[in-house]
């Protein structure tokens, strides 16, 4: 009963912080004549509704491409029609086709606001607290606390309430499908990352590891009896759900192929905004595009992406546990956002995401990085009029973290998995206090942060830079997330397996 009630805590917080946020502002409110993300979302509701299936990816009369055309695989486009259906119900103008362009009111922000929580309710919160009740080491309270940390996470929060997206549905989707895994139900978690592919292409960030995983288990079984049967079926599941979800689009070859072009626009370029990952900082430095062919950055964002995945996919391919699987999700999502081609700066939302689940293991270290990440949204927020939810959620999340969850006292050599840099440094430097070093960086990153925070909103940058503080605030957060990088890369490679006992179900 007890934890029935600290469970029902968790879904109430969680509830309440979303809708808390609601009230505020979102992307592009009354900034024509693109208006933001917000009308995005709403767009497609139109589009949907009122065209027929095989102009939705393409550019017509009645669908110009360049005002907000879908770009996210064919899931997203039945969500936004089954809103649209809705939608029309309660308000026939909200989805009016050409004249609904742009439309404001507050009902309309309430309807919008309520369907990201409805995803929520259906999909999101029920896969975290099933996740943190099966897989998360430790007492009640401690489970509820990860839980929490999960729930209450600012950046999730104002991306989907504030900023204005979905992303809750293809991570509750992707987090179902870790449930199935640790559960050994292959089938159902193949089944539900699949469909969180085919919801948002970002997902392809976490691909790999789920192969690696789910071949690893099968070469374990053996490829000649158990395990050539169990991938023959693992491979059926995913291709019959993606032919599902393609089928109204594989009448005709020019569709699909109309639709991995929305999906993945190469011609923009290898970077857009100020993001947190290497090119654009590198930018800085050395103008890439300039330099560079495209067909060259995208050969050598290619390249890096690979050779940062594939240490820890193989590792993983070796030892398909859990907790390796984890660790593979985080550092492949960080690798795909630090080298891949056209990253949107929301990307690094995957990354923490995992993080989150790696629950009191490193927890001073997965706090530090959940701040770092939300810091490098900082210029997104600031735009979209969110700042105020990004100073308050900030400073309640700091205190979650160090009082309530006590992320400073968990941070022994031992608990942040300290120990190869203990050898390293064992003959020179003896008696070095590593813990203490990162507690310090720690606080030295915060004060960094705000710093930056409080001169990128109340100071002018100069006439001749007028991109100063976004790019300072992208710099400082790439050269945090290139650390942390190398740490959990560390961390999977060199640590032997984790004991540890985890709940049998049926």
């Amino acid at each position: 009963m007890e934890n029935w009630s600290l469970f029902s805590l968790c879904v109430l917080l969680g509830l309440t912080s979303r809708w808390a946020v609601s009230f505020h502002s979102y992307s592009g409110a009354g900034k024509p004549p693109m208006f933001g993300d917000y009308e995005a979302q709403r767009h497609w509701q139109e589009v949907t509704y009122n065209l027929p299936v095989h102009e939705w990816y393409f550019n017509t009369t009645n669908n110009d491409l360049n005002y907000w055309g879908l770009d996210y695989p064919p899931l997203t486009a039945y969500h936004s029609l089954v809103c649209a259906y809705v939608a029309k119900l309660l308000n026939p103008e909200w989805v009016e086709l050409h004249a609904s362009r742009g439309y404001e009111s507050h009902s309309h922000k309430l309807f919008m606001r309520a369907t990201v929580l409805f995803t929520d309710i259906l999909i999101y919160i029920p896969a975290v607290l099933l996740y943190c009740f099966y897989f998360c080491d430790g007492s009640s309270k401690q489970k509820v606390a990860t839980a929490l940390c999960i729930l209450l996470y600012p950046g999730l929060i104002l991306i989907d309430y504030g900023h204005f997206q979905y992303n809750s549905v293809s991570l509750g989707l992707a987090l179902w499908g870790i449930l199935g895994l640790g559960l050994g139900w292959d089938l159902f978690g193949s089944l539900a990352f699949t469909l969180a592919l085919n919801y948002k292409q970002m997902e392809l960030y976490h691909s790999l590891p789920f192969f690696c995983y789910l071949l690893g288990k099968c070469i374990k079984q053996g490829l000649t009896r158990r395990g050539f049967f169990q991938l023959a079926k693992i491979s059926l599941t995913v291709l019959v759900t993606f032919a599902l979800c393609w089928m109204p689009f594989l009448s005709d070859p020019k569709q699909p192929l109309q639709v991995l072009h929305r999906l993945f626009p190469f011609g923009r370029g290898l970077f857009e905004d100020k993001v947190a990952n290497t090119w654009c900082s590198l930018n800085v430095l050395i103008k890439i595009k300039t330099l560079l062919s495209r067909e060259t950055q995208l050969f050598l964002s290619f390249a890096l992406t690979l050779l940062f995945i594939l240490p820890s996919s193989l590792k993983l391919l070796s030892k398909p546990n859990l907790w390796q699987f984890k660790l593979a999700l985080v550092n492949s999502s960080l690798a795909f956002f630090l080298f891949s081609f056209q990253v949107h700066e929301k990307s690094i939302l995957l990354a923490a995401f995992y993080c989150t689940h790696l629950g009191f293991c490193l927890f001073l270290r997965l706090m530090f990085f959940l701040f770092v990440f939300f810091h490098s949204m900082l210029p997104l927020l600031v735009k979209d009029g969110l700042l105020l939810p990004y100073v308050v959620t900030s400073l309640a999340f700091l205190f979650l973290s160090l009082y309530l969850l006590s992320a400073l006292e968990r941070s022994t050599e031992e608990e942040l998995r300290l120990g190869l840099y203990r050898k390293l440094t064992q003959r020179w430097l003896p008696k070095l206090n590593l813990s203490r070093i990162i507690k310090w960086k720690f606080w030295f990153s915060l004060v960094a942060m705000a710093v930056l925070s409080f001169t990128s909103v109340w100071l002018e940058p100069p006439a001749k830079f007028p991109d100063l503080f976004p790019v300072l605030v992208s710099i400082l957060s790439f050269l945090h997330f290139l650390g942390f990088i190398i740490y959990f890369n560390l961390v999977q490679l060199m640590e032997p397996q984790r004991k540890k006992s985890q709940k049998k179900t049926n």
